[in-house]
């Protein structure tokens, strides 16, 4: 573990894993839950490949560290997604789930449910500078990105943002502006799940930018697999679309950064 400054005079923790001689670093982009054993151990495996790995902990600020863990998460999670969707912007209701909140998981509903953009925004930042940091000190000659879940909507979106020379998103959100796809370096891959309705409405509307803009795209779809498929201690883990993924994601890698 090492910590690297961000932006506004923060470090963030962070995995560094892999040869440091290496010419290709991929910074590794956690899911929802954190910096977890689960992404540490992709991280490891990337890394095996013979690229340097960066795996960020994008909740390291001392007002998250002890508060943001999965299982405050996990419960702060429930809670808001007991409401009906078309509840969650009732103010009336939304303050009576606070109130029945412990102290932990309103901030976590505040921060991350209710504040996601303004909070991936900070996160954006923090990835950018553990770009800088993979490049000033280690110097790399290509850097690649990969996400899950949230992370995979943070890679996507970097990647419209830094001079990133290969992408794989896994089950990820489009970027706010997808006219940003224009200014995408490298190719992308995208690994999606069947049945994950809320991110492949998305997936459209993408492929006809990345069309528009003349940008490199890949894309799998797995059925029958739902969200996150690829987490092996998750709920939903699919070993063979997760084996597959992984097939797709490390030769991608190999082929656009070494």
């Amino acid at each position: 573990m090492i910590e690297y400054p961000s932006f506004d005079g923060s470090t963030v923790k962070a995995l560094l894993v892999g040869d440091k001689g290496s010419k290709s670093a991929v910074i590794v982009i956690q899911e929802i839950w954190g910096l977890t054993n689960f992404i540490k151990n992709y991280s490891r495996k990337l890394s095996s490949q013979g690229h340097l790995v960066l795996a960020p902990h994008l909740y390291s600020r001392k007002e998250e560290y002890e508060t943001f863990s999965q299982e405050n998460i996990m419960m702060a999670m429930k809670l808001f997604f007991d409401l009906p969707p078309e509840k969650r912007g009732d103010k009336d209701l939304i303050k009576a789930t606070l109130e029945r909140a412990t102290p932990e998981q309103r901030e976590v509903i505040t921060k991350l449910m209710m504040g996601r953009g303004q909070l991936e925004e900070r996160m954006v930042k923090d990835l950018a500078m553990g770009y800088d940091y993979l490049k000033g000190k280690f110097k790399p000659s290509k850097m690649g990105v990969v996400g899950f879940c949230m992370g995979g909507g943070l890679s996507f979106r970097v990647s419209t943002q830094l001079p990133l020379d290969a992408t794989v998103v896994y089950y990820g959100a489009n970027p706010p502006n997808l006219d940003d796809i224009s200014k995408m370096k490298g190719p992308m891959l995208g690994l999606y799940a069947g049945e994950d309705p809320r991110i492949n409405a998305g997936i459209p509307d993408a492929v006809a930018h990345f069309v528009k803009f003349k940008k490199q795209i890949e894309l799998k779809l797995y059925p029958n697999t739902n969200h996150a498929f690829a987490n092996n201690d998750g709920s939903v883990y699919n070993k063979e679309a997760a084996d597959d993924a992984w097939e797709k994601a490390s030769s991608f890698f190999r082929r656009y950064l070494q």
